[in-house]
């Protein structure tokens, strides 16, 4: 069976090209990154020119590049490392959990939260960050684009907002990294988290943008490493692979491959649009990372139509990988208004570097079958009761 992934957002799978990058810190280039001899040098030059890699794709200076175990960790970092009891932090309702569940340790030891509503699109409006600054305000912290939506977020606005406040700024730009252009500068955040794994590198590494001068408690206490910021040895290979993977996107997206994929993207949503009738994109009407289709579609379960389709060789997925098995419908569609059957009933493709042509005519000629069929077993669904409900 050829099997076909729709589900970058999950998960990415590394890239050829980035393997071979890392391969050789597996065996012969060994040495622990601290150390001051030969293989400690070989290994420290690596991270090196990676943290530049990473610098570069962000438009940041490469000391302000701190490596972690993955987003949620850089996320968790830049959060609890910034907050503390008696502070007040600003975030969104769409948040990843990661954010979110960092936040409600900060409320149990003694910080204040607020959470903001977003609209129908899932944006959150920059005049309501406003309208919730505190003189205790001590971090905004709204993400770049939406895990489940692909939804962008009005960063800028906010980053000018926190600035005028004098408060710190952070954005979870781990579903945005490599899929558009970043510009830590023009964003005004002190704080910006990506995750490796997402952008074609591998599974357990990530980066936190921290700008200088700003001071961040460490989660994790024992040696001098990144400056003291995050302490343990270097996970050499995948810092590499991260590098190597942030050099071929910040040269994809300088060629306009962005551009190409939002147009495949589209074919795919239009197409199957086109032939599923009660169908509808989440997050219509805004900008969105151009990988990134969410589409709800009424009158089936979303998690019989992934397994469905599973069978037929194609991945995809009805939201956040982590939160996947969770009884309750996703809170960012929820957050935005669906019905309950709606979030339920929603689908999340996300295309990657090797989605090819092909990739989406079988997914065309796959989703609307299945959907079809599926309305065929629910007892619920008549094409009488669909018009009615309309």
């Amino acid at each position: 069976m050829h099997r076909i992934y729709l589900d970058n957002n999950a998960t990415t799978p590394v890239l050829p090209e980035v393997f071979e990058a890392m391969r050789s810190y597996f065996g012969e280039q060994f040495g622990n990154a601290s150390s001051i001899h030969h293989h400690g040098q070989q290994t420290r030059a690596a991270v090196e020119d990676a943290r530049e890699s990473v610098a570069a794709l962000l438009g940041c200076r490469a000391s302000e590049i701190v490596f972690t175990s993955g987003g949620t960790e850089a996320d968790n970092l830049a959060i609890a490392g910034l907050v503390g009891a008696g502070d007040h932090v600003i975030t969104s309702s769409v948040e990843h959990h990661a954010v979110l569940l960092a936040c409600k340790h900060l409320e149990d030891i003694g910080a204040e939260v607020t959470v903001l509503p977003v609209d129908g699109r899932s944006l959150v409006d920059p005049a309501d960050v406003r309208r919730a600054l505190r003189p205790n305000t001590k971090l905004i912290s709204v993400m770049m684009a939406n895990n489940e939506t692909g939804v962008l977020q009005p960063v800028e606005e906010i980053g000018k907002i926190a600035a005028e406040a004098g408060v710190c700024f952070h954005t979870d730009a781990v579903q945005s990294a490599a899929k558009v252009a970043i510009d830590v500068t023009r964003i005004g955040c002190q704080l910006l988290s990506i995750s490796g794994h997402k952008i074609h590198a591998p599974q357990g590494v990530g980066a936190l943008y921290v700008r200088k001068g700003t001071r961040l408690q460490p989660l994790f206490y024992g040696g001098r490493h990144e400056r003291s910021r995050r302490a343990g040895t270097e996970n050499v290979p995948g810092i590499v692979g991260l590098g190597k993977a942030a050099k071929i996107a910040k040269e994809a997206l300088d060629c306009g491959d962005d551009q190409k994929m939002a147009a495949a993207r589209d074919r795919l949503q239009q197409g199957i649009l086109a032939q599923v009738e009660d169908a509808g994109v989440n997050g219509d009407g805004a900008a969105r990372v151009p990988n990134t289709a969410n589409i709800h579609f009424d009158h089936i379960d979303g998690e019989a139509m992934v397994i469905a389709l599973d069978l037929k060789g194609l991945a995809v997925s009805t939201g956040a990988a982590c939160s996947s098995g969770a009884i309750e419908p996703s809170h960012v569609l929820v957050a935005m208004g669906l019905r309950t059957d709606q979030a339920r009933a929603s689908i999340r493709f996300s295309l990657g570097k090797q989605t090819v042509a092909e990739d989406i005519d079988i997914a065309l000629a796959l989703v609307p079958e299945t959907v079809a069929r599926l309305r065929e077993l629910s007892p619920k669904y008549t094409k009488h009761a669909v018009s009615t409900e309309r």
